[in-house]
This record gives C-alpha cells, sequence and structure tokens, in this order.
C-alpha cells in the first residue's frame, strides 16, 4: 500500500524551523524586558538602528530592522507621536526623509541598555563567545545565499 506521507525531512533539522526556535530562545527574555515599556520588538530594533547609524532614510532603516517598508512608515509614524523619533527633510534633497532619534528614544534604550546587556551576556556565557562569533559569522554568510 503506497504511503501518502510527504517526506521533506524531520522538522528537527529544518532549517528555517530551527531558526525559529532559535529565534524565540532569544527573543523571549528580550520580549519580557521590553514590556516593562510597553514597546514592541520592531520598536525596538526601528530605535537601535537609528540610534547607531544616525539619521536614516527608511528605506535604509526597513532593510537594518528586517522590516516590510508599509510596517515600517506605520511603526514610525507611532514613535513619532510618541516622541521617540522624529522625521526631517534631507538637506541635499527634501523628497526624502532622515528619521532621527529623540531624547526620549535615547532614554529608552538607556533604561533597557542594562538588562539588555545582561540577557546577552547570559545568551554569549552559556552558549560561548567562540560558539556565538561562530554563529553571527556563519548567519552572515547564510544572508548572502540567493536561492
Amino acid at each position: 500500500m503506497p504511503s501518502d506521507k510527504i517526506n521533506l525531512g524531520s522538522t528537527d533539522r529544518s532549517l528555517p524551523i530551527a531558526l525559529l526556535r532559535a529565534r524565540e530562545t532569544v527573543m523571549e527574555p528580550v520580549r519580557d524586558m521590553l514590556s516593562e515599556s510597553g514597546i514592541s520588538e520592531q520598536k525596538w530594533r526601528v530605535l537601535r538602528v537609528v540610534e547607531e547609524t544616525g539619521p536614516t532614510q527608511q528605506t535604509s532603516i526597513a532593510k537594518a530592522a528586517c522590516l516590510l517598508l508599509p510596517s515600517l512608515t506605520r511603526i514610525i509614524n507611532a514613535m513619532e507621536k510618541d516622541g521617540l523619533l522624529t522625521r526631517q527633510p534631507d538637506q541635499k534633497d527634501g523628497r526624502i526623509s532622515l528619521i532621527s532619534i529623540t531624547k526620549e528614544g535615547r532614554a529608552l534604550i538607556a533604561e533597557h541598555a542594562a538588562e539588555s546587556q545582561k540577557i546577552f551576556g547570559e545568551i554569549k556565557d552559556q552558549f560561548g563567545s567562540e560558539n556565538l562569533d561562530t554563529l553571527l559569522n556563519l548567519l552572515d554568510e547564510l544572508r548572502q545565499i540567493k536561492v
């Protein structure tokens, strides 16, 4: 009797599922940390990117924060209303808006900095510094693959 089961391999060794499981392991304590201030992980990523890069175009933020541009536009609008970001026309090209972090946005990052460092310090301690560096390097290589 033929089997109707399709063999795609074990989900224990599925790259997409393994990446999602690893992401959840890392993000669970981050979500707990962020829930204290009511900020979403998407807004946190945007804050981190803009703090790191300085005044930035939305397309660059979307790419760096792994967000779709329409979603980012909604997030930035909300963050502007919350006083975490500002939008100003580019001096060279007025058609382009540059997004900047405000003092309040920096204060929110500072509020979570110690806890964030603690979380990732624990991950580094448990996983190993060398393993973490290797993983990050391998993930960078994986991002370069075009399928």
